[in-house]
């Protein structure tokens, strides 16, 4: 297996499976349709490959110095998901309320990715594994598989989001929807508290 197709392999797997970032991708896609959602998949892909390429560059050894600063990052993630969690369960469930609503912004889905542990933990196990000598030819062929392969996996949360969306127009099976995922943000906030 190349060194190449073990990265993509790598960030796959990271990158496709649940977590918040993917979790807030599904509901932008169901609540306003993938078209509006990709703002939100491209800050995410953006946000990650950023974190992924400073952590590469040596964000690493800086939180090492100061331990404090990852507990900070812990802290701020979860409060920033609880909060996510907060607004998705107070959501009416319309579709069509009137109200002048914005699906999450490409600076949420970027701000989302630093404060989630999730995509630190990827990012530092993926260059730890892939370019632990900071080697600047590995971290940015790293970064630019992680991009693509990022991009169409939160993509892909959107998109099945948007499928769902005309089994959700009616308020009440949305705001079920919104809450389910509203607690499963909940449970992921909770887990990155566990010891």
């Amino acid at each position: 297996m190349t060194i190449l197709l073990s990265m993509a392999a790598f960030a796959l797997a990271a990158s496709i499976s649940p977590g918040p970032v993917n979790l807030v991708a599904l509901s932008a896609g169901a609540r306003y349709g993938l078209r509006a959602s990709l703002r939100h998949v491209t800050g995410a892909t953006l946000g990650f490959t950023l974190l992924l390429l400073c952590m590469g560059l040596g964000l690493q050894q800086l939180l090492n110095q100061w331990p404090a600063l990852a507990i900070l990052i812990c802290w701020s993630g979860v409060t920033f998901l609880l909060y996510m969690a907060y607004s998705l369960a107070r959501d009416d469930g319309r579709l069509n309320s009137g109200k002048a609503v914005q699906a999450p912004s490409l600076l949420t889905g970027a701000l989302m990715q630093w404060l989630n542990p999730k995509a630190w933990l990827a990012s530092l196990a993926g260059m730890g594994a892939y370019a632990a000598d900071g080697e600047l030819r590995l971290v940015g062929q790293f970064a630019a598989l992680y991009f693509v392969i990022c991009y169409l996996s939160i993509a892909c949360w959107a998109y099945a989001g948007a499928f769902l969306r005309q089994y959700l127009d009616d308020p009440r099976r949305m705001r079920r929807f919104n809450r389910i995922l509203a607690l499963l943000l909940v449970l992921s906030a909770l887990y990155l508290l566990w010891p």
